[in-house]
């Protein structure tokens, strides 16, 4: 998925990873741009929370009826982790990758110094579709590496008992490890949890992490009162304010912090939930389209390079001269997301 809104983010005030929170955060509309009658939302980065661990950038496209027609487009500094709900996408890239994707397969790539992708759905007319899409920022040992694609379909499943479980698609929960290549320690996994189970799920203390609504609701014991990331913006505050709780359900992400050791759930219907995690990031990073980086010279070398046809970026396998053009940078010069603060 290539990034449809380039103006950079406020740096105002954003939360610092230093102990436990309860801050929930709301997906946002972004302009549909190039893919047109496609519903995408936003929920990382957001002005408060820009990273959680190495996990920069969170949207969901669906659910919906639509026809997916994304161009090749560039990336540098970051892995793509597609995770499928529902229907199926063609993905194409430069070292040669031609795969179709579906829900309970991993399907990650990863960008180094620069690669170019699409994405279609399947046919020529509106299928239903629904997924997830994130984005790993690479580490200063592998960001300027050479791209690189594989596939998982048989991921690894942590038990959280009474039928609940998780699907560990990236890093490590509990004893159990994904297949798929990581560069800094991290966590994503699925959460799947059956009607009025409570569940108990282990965390590390040093790690942060945070917790995405995919369907159901689920109500999470957090310890402290939650904070509404935009309560600042609304016209009235969300109501999620409870005794030590709060409440995950479609597309919104509660921001967990460090120090916690466990976080119990309970979904009265039943629920997938998202669990992002990881040791908070090594640096600071630029974000702007679709590159990651570490100063607006870097992001400004990509564009000209992608705006160039450099082989920097290669050529997607099956694909002719069509591809996605690069944005105007902004007239200000684009600086490093930071934490600043503490809410």
């Amino acid at each position: 998925m290539t990034r449809l809104d380039v103006a950079p983010e406020a740096s105002e005030g954003p939360i610092a990873c230093d102990g436990p929170r309860a801050l929930v955060v709301e997906a946002r509309e972004v302009p549909l741009g190039g893919v047109r009658g496609m519903e995408v939302h936003r929920t990382l980065p957001h002005r408060g929370l820009p990273m959680v661990a190495a996990w920069c950038f969170l949207d969901r496209f669906g659910p919906q009826e639509t026809t997916m027609r994304v161009e090749p487009h560039p990336h540098i500094g970051l892995q793509t982790v597609t995770w499928p709900i529902i229907g199926e996408v063609r993905h194409r890239d430069a070292v040669g990758s031609d795969v179709v994707v579906r829900p309970g397969a991993l399907n990650l790539m990863t960008s180094g110094a620069g690669i170019a992708h699409s994405e279609y759905s399947l046919g020529e007319g509106p299928v239903a579709l629904d997924a997830l899409q994130l984005w790993v920022a690479l580490p200063e040992s592998r960001r300027h590496g050479a791209p690189a694609f594989e596939r998982h379909e048989d991921l690894p499943v942590l038990d959280l008992g009474e039928g609940a479980d998780a699907v560990v698609v990236m890093g490590e929960l509990g004893d159990v490890s994904s297949p798929a290549t990581v560069h800094t320690p991290i966590v994503g996994a699925e959460l799947r949890l059956p009607a009025g189970v409570p569940v108990r799920l282990p965390l590390r203390p040093e790690w942060e992490y945070a917790l995405y609504g995919m369907t159901g609701t689920t109500d999470v014991e957090t310890g402290m009162d939650a904070v509404d990331a935009d309560a600042e913006r609304r016209a009235e505050p969300l109501s999620i304010t409870g005794h030590g709780s709060a409440s995950v359900d479609d597309s919104r992400l509660l921001y967990l912090g460090r120090g916690r050791d466990h976080v119990d759930l309970l979904s009265l219907e039943g629920a997938r939930v998202f669990l992002l995690g990881g040791e908070p990031f090594e640096a600071d990073i630029v974000m702007w389209w679709n590159f990651v980086g570490r100063a607006h010279d870097e992001i400004v070398e990509a564009r000209e390079a992608w705006e160039a046809r450099a082989p920097r970026f290669g050529q997607v396998v099956d694909h002719g001269p069509e591809r996605i053009p690069a944005p105007p940078l902004p007239a200000v010069r684009l600086t490093p997301r930071r934490r600043r603060g503490v809410t």
